[in-house]
């Protein structure tokens, strides 16, 4: 592709790539705070009923559960052992008079706003209004980066992330305290598809399964530092401001950052490109080769990019044909079916008995291998597979933890673990394998669609999460049930290991020609009778990253 052998010209694994995978990479660090930041500002301790103020008339007491613990939102209308009226003995009643928390515990938005009984499940919704404004915002600043360049989405992402988390932080109430994380999802949509992008154009084909989980071991670091924030800073209102002040640095250090050389090439800012291209060269110790390039031979080189980019292509061009319409569904189903379940995991870190923060740390700690090992899968095994197995095993997990007893919380816990980096997995390969299938007409469009249906499976986990309330099961059967259909799903898309990125949609609609018309290819100096028998072969596909001839 012209584009690969433009980068090669000038480094495509240099100093300029390290650069710019760790401006981009320290921003993804605080990401994982903000996901996953309800955890710890959300956490619901140990609680029961507030007595009534004559309470100290008399041993009131609080009535007990099936489980025998004390109820935490009823309490006795009177006290036990008392004389009382007619038919009224065990007579119980709401708490009338809020609750009182476990004062050993940080306080939070549960404590604060009373986010428990009748209100427990805002809690819950908190969290997906949070989705909501990742979902919306991919749609919305997936097209706007199209239009205006990857770099300004970037910076201005960044900008409202950090004034909308700091706004969170002094939120007078529930509402006002939604709208603010809905801005905040909304925001972290522009980074994540600005990032992604950037990170992985300027690089060789080979480089760029190794720099995708390079950026995804980011966000893992980001796991191991918000439990620390969160047990050194236990006010929820300082550790919300703690994870948002450091995007008004990453606003001003963004200005250091290109803009997608590819991008600029397509709207016809050739002289901007060679300047980027330039400055490329000269980090990568290659700067007489830039030197070399002028805006004539970068015309030439990316023609059929240039003349492609005229042509307009809408959401409806992911489905006009066989291969692409094919490609999207299951994208989409493994996309939905990864942020359900993982999100399922990351936000039940409570429910498991263990300490909170030492089981965040091990929710963090199990995305190293988990990454270690999807990189080296998808560099042999390739795509579809790696992609394949990580959500059948996670969905296999899930639906294991049911058959658990809860009076075995570390084996509950185990399959929690292993469920999760097994979708981290999912995650890694998903955002490498979705930029290799989409041809680069539509690239950003199918990247959006694809992100959009994460974010709407993330979106639901919340929701889904209280139907647990009626029964305690139900939840994980959803969870475990859909996230076999995406691996199942995952089984029929194409391999691209060891292909170029395609560049237009008959691209995709003609990879799998080549390998079928090889095996019929007539070899040098072969014999009539053997070529005649080599007609006879029936045609069958390549295997992946072999070379078809």
């Amino acid at each position: 592709m012209a584009f690969s052998a433009l980068m090669d010209r000038v480094g495509s694994k240099g100093t300029f790539q390290f650069l710019n995978m760790v401006l981009l990479g320290l921003p993804v660090l605080g990401l994982a705070n903000h996901y996953l930041l309800q955890i710890f500002t959300a956490a619901t301790p140990p609680h029961h009923c507030r007595l009534p103020p004559n309470a100290s008339a008399g041993p009131w007491g609080l009535p007990k559960g099936l489980d025998g613990k004390p109820e935490t939102c009823l309490r006795f209308i009177y006290p036990p052992n008392t004389s009382l009226p007619n038919n009224t003995e065990g007579a119980t009643e709401p708490c009338l008079d809020g609750w009182v928390y476990d004062l050993h515990t940080a306080d939070s938005l549960v404590t604060e706003w009373d986010l428990v009984c009748d209100s427990r499940r805002l809690k819950e919704v908190a969290q997906s209004v949070f989705m909501a404004g990742t979902l919306i915002g991919g749609i919305v600043l997936g097209d706007l980066s199209d239009r205006f360049g990857r770099k300004p989405i970037l910076t201005c992402s960044y900008l409202l992330l950090a004034a909308s988390g700091s706004g969170a932080a002094f939120s007078p109430n529930l509402s006002i305290y939604t709208v603010f994380r809905f801005l905040s999802g909304w925001s972290i949509s522009g980074i994540v598809l600005s990032t992604t992008i950037l990170n992985v154009e300027c690089v060789s084909i080979q480089m760029r399964a190794i720099m995708s989980t390079l950026m995804g071991y980011f966000y893992t670091c980001g796991q191991f530092i918000l439990p620390g924030l969160a047990y050194a800073i236990p006010q929820w209102r300082w550790l919300q401001l703690t994870v948002s002040i450091p995007f008004f640095v990453f606003f001003l250090l963004s200005w250091w950052i290109p803009e997608s050389v590819r991008w600029v090439v397509l709207s016809g800012k050739f002289s901007k490109a060679l300047k980027i291209l330039r400055w490329m060269a000269a980090l990568n110790g290659r700067k007489e080769e830039g030197e070399k390039l002028s805006v004539e031979e970068l015309k030439f080189s990316m023609q059929k990019e240039i003349s492609l980019a005229k042509a307009k292509y809408s959401i409806a061009d992911l489905f006009r044909t066989p291969n692409l319409r094919r490609v999207t569904f299951c994208l989409s189903l493994a996309w939905f079916s990864t942020g359900f379940g993982y999100y399922s995991l990351a936000m039940s870190v409570e429910d498991f008995g263990v300490n909170l923060y030492v089981l965040q740390l091990i929710f963090g700690g199990v995305d190293i291998p988990a990454k270690f090992i999807t990189v080296l899968s998808i560099n042999h095994l390739g795509r579809h597979i790696t992609q394949a197995g990580a959500l059948l095993l996670a969905g296999g997990s899930i639906l294991a933890i049911i058959f658990v007893p809860s009076d075995l919380p570390t084996l509950r816990t185990v399959l929690a673990v292993f469920g999760k980096g097994c979708l981290s997995s999912s995650f890694s390969c998903l955002f490498l394998y979705t930029t290799e299938l989409y041809p680069t007409v539509i690239r950003q469009t199918g990247m959006g669609v694809s992100n959009m249906w994460t974010r709407v499976g993330s979106m639901l986990a919340p929701l889904v999460k209280i139907t647990g309330e009626l029964q305690p099961f139900i939840p994980s059967v959803i969870f475990g049930t859909v996230t076999l259909l995406g691996g199942s799903a995952a089984y029929f898309l194409p391999e691209t290991l060891n292909r170029p990125l395609p560049e237009t949609i008959e691209d995709v609609e003609n990879w799998s020609v080549p390998c079928l018309l090889s095996r019929r290819a007539k070899k040098p100096n072969q014999e009539p009778e053997a070529e005649k028998a080599s007609q006879r072969v029936p045609l069958q596909p390549c295997r992946p990253g072999r070379d078809p001839s």
